[in-house]
This record gives C-alpha cells, structure tokens and sequence, in this order.
C-alpha cells in the first residue's frame, strides 16, 4: 500500500539525454518502492525530438503535462541538426520556455570535490579538498529574458541585462536560506564596480541580509569569483548571482570532479519544481551507453529531498553514488587510470543496487 502518490513529467530530451534519464527513473522507481510512495510517470518529447515529431520545440501536451506534474525530470536538448532552425524554433528555445511556464526563478547547483576523482580533476587534491559549494543561479532575467533584443537596422546585435528589486530579493532569500541550512556563508557575485544592475543587485541582497544575521555575507566580483574557483574553491559555501555568471560559473565549478557529468541541478521557486543533470546532449557520444549518467541521478536525490521530502532516500542515494565510487568503477570521463570502466546502464544498475541496499539494511535497523 503506498501512503503517497505522485505525478513526474519526464522530457529525456535529445542526444544522451534520454539515456541518463532512463537510469535516473531507475533509481527512483527504486526509492518509490522502498519508501512506500507511488510515482506516476509520464513521458513527454521536448527539445529536437520534439521537433522531429510536431515542428515545435515544446509542444502543448508536453507543457500541460508538466504544469501538472509535481516534479519535472529533464534530460537535454539540443544538437548540431537543428541550429538552422529559427531561434523560436531550436530545442533551446522549448528548454527556456518551460523554464518559464513552470516559474522557477532559482536554479540550485552543487559542486563539489569527490576524493575519490580526485585524478580527474584538473585542480591539484590540495586545492581542492573541502570543497563542497551550492550555486544558487537567478534563472528568469538578465540577459537571457531581457527586453529588448535583437539587431537593428546597421545589423548590430543587442541583448538587454535587466533586473527589478523584486527578482533580486526572491533569489537572495532562496540563498540565503540555503547557506542557513549549511555552513552559513553566503558569497554574493557580482560586477558592481561597472554594471548599475548589479550595484542594484548588491543594494538589494545587503538589504535582505539584515534578516539572516546568523548568515556571514561577503561580496565578490565575478572575474575575481572566477580566479577563486580554481584557486580557492574550498573557500566558498554558496554562491548566489545571476543569470549569465551563474551560468558560466556553475559550468566552470565542474572542475571539481573534472566533468559536467556528475553536476545535477533543481529549478525551484515556481509551480513546478525542475531537475536536470547540468550536461547537455553531447550528440556526439548519444546512443554509445558511455554517457555519464550519475549527475542525472543526483538530480533525483535532488528532488527526493526538496521536492517529496524523502530525506533518508536522498541521503542514501547520494551515498550509494560514493558507495560505487569508492568501489572503483568509471564511465569513460571520469576514468583516468586502470579503474573498472562501465557504461551509462551499467553505472545506473551498480547505483541501483547499491541504493537498495541502503535501503533495505535502513528500514531493517529501524525495525528493531
């Protein structure tokens, strides 16, 4: 009998995407079944399959469906087939329109460094022991969404960076929170010294910090930031900024395990909450099971904890990924010597099991 009951929208997307998200509905059918709750999955095409299919990026049923999920699985889109297409018309485009529809204004990613990869990391051990960082990436402005843009009649291209008080402030109280629930730093990117968006950005984020005392704030530039992060990464806990640093910086944070691979992500803040590994389609390895599918299944420990309040699942599961790890096995980016070398299923399969192990000698304790 399960006491509870879900609704998942998976859009696995293009490229690697939907094998990465095969392995992470894995292991989340897995946590259902042992944590006595129900997940109702519906698949949908997003992004270039979405294309191929109907000629639009995000279809209708795909969106409706994922308005009335409680949690959205993504795994990627885009590919070299489609960047032809009209911009309004790229896989690209169904991803930041989702985003949109479903309203999640923060994009939550952790990086941090496995001892265990420690040889794949371009970072020296020394530098990068410790590190464990939270990038908390303001998702629905700046130069992504700012209006207007385009080109004029000389030919020149602009975007438009664009913030409002209340955006900075709802992503500041969601880092805020965040560092709260950690080590109770926050370090706050910005470029200040130039941008007047982002001297509003830091008059803003100073102002909310007077209702987290408890959390220590300090400020730094994002060329700076940048440096830090290969230098100093153990320095930071979160880090809040917006959309395009973010973005750049949370990519650079990879450095860490030395792959996008293992990076997972949640959008949160909207109607929806949104997981995605932070990789993206990598057409060129699609269809070889050599994809890197355990950023996708963090991004499920992701969701077990925020979104459906499974801690222990979630604990257990990202657990079972150090338990694997530690066992010496490597998908092909994260395998740098004579580790046991396994694909994207066989990798899911070894997380698989390991979860349920966990699982299984937990309830057994607590039974006692």
């Amino acid at each position: 009998m399960h006491s509870r009951s879900f609704n998942l929208a998976i859009v696995a997307g293009d490229g690697v995407g939907p094998e990465v998200t095969a392995q992470a509905v894995r292991v989340l059918r897995t946590a259902g079944e042992l944590s006595g709750v129900e997940f109702n999955i519906h698949e949908r095409v997003i992004g270039g399959a979405a294309v191929r299919a109907f000629g639009d990026p995000l279809p209708e049923d795909t969106l409706r469906t994922c308005l009335h999920a409680d949690a959205v699985l993504l795994g990627a889109v885009g590919g070299p087939d489609f960047d032809s297409l009209p911009a309004n018309k790229r896989p690209e485009a169904g991803l930041l329109r989702l985003r949109k529809e479903l309203g999640g204004f923060a994009n939550i990613r952790p990086a941090k460094f496995y001892p265990q990869l420690a040889s794949a990391s371009p970072l020296r051990a020394e530098l990068a022991k410790g590190a464990d960082i939270v990038i908390v990436r303001e998702l629905l402005g700046g130069l992504y969404f700012g209006e207007p843009r385009g080109k004029d009649a000389s030919g020149a291209a602009f975007n438009t960076m664009r913030y409002s008080e209340p955006e900075v402030e709802r992503i500041a109280r969601i880092a805020f929170e965040t560092a709260r629930g950690r080590r109770k730093k926050l370090t706050s990117v910005d470029k200040a010294n130039v941008l007047e968006t982002s001297r509003l950005w830091r008059e803003v984020v100073v102002r909310v910090a007077k209702d987290y005392p408890d959390v220590a704030l300090d400020h730094v530039y994002v060329d700076a930031c940048a440096m830090y992060l290969c230098t100093q990464p153990a320095r930071f806990d979160v880090i809040v900024t917006e959309n395009l640093f973010g973005d750049i910086l949370s990519d650079e944070a990879a450095a860490l395990t030395g792959t996008l691979g293992m990076q997972p992500s949640s959008t949160i803040g909207g109607a929806v909450d949104l997981y995605e590994p932070v990789h993206g389609s990598a057409p060129d390895i699609a269809g070889k099971d050599i994809a890197n599918p355990l950023g996708a299944v963090a991004s499920v420990a992701m969701m077990l904890r925020h979104t459906f309040k499974l801690e222990q699942a979630a604990v257990e599961l990202e657990n079972s990924i150090n338990a694997v790890l530690d066992g010496g096995y490597r998908t092909t980016d994260i395998r740098r010597g004579n580790e046991k070398l396994v694909g994207t299923a066989a990798m899911g399969e070894l997380v698989d099991h390991a979860f349920a192990d966990r699982m299984h000698h937990y309830a057994a304790y607590h039974a006692v």
